[in-house]
């Protein structure tokens, strides 16, 4: 599954790797489980849907 990221004051998206995604949600989530957001993330963005957590979106390549 490839994911891209944008966050709010961007305009355009980009292919982001796990590791980056993990980082990108421990900076905006603190001390919230990374990897359980991630896999949240993941099973939401399946349907074709846009998640948001703080000023980042997550999108599904495609």
């Amino acid at each position: 599954m490839k994911i891209q990221t944008q966050y709010t004051y961007e305009k355009s998206w980009t292919d982001t790797n796990e590791a980056d995604l993990l980082r990108i949600i421990e900076e905006e989530v603190g001390d919230a489980d990374p990897k359980g957001t991630l896999s949240y993330i993941k099973e939401a963005i399946k349907n074709g849907k846009t998640i948001t957590v703080g000023t980042c979106r997550f999108k599904m390549k495609g």
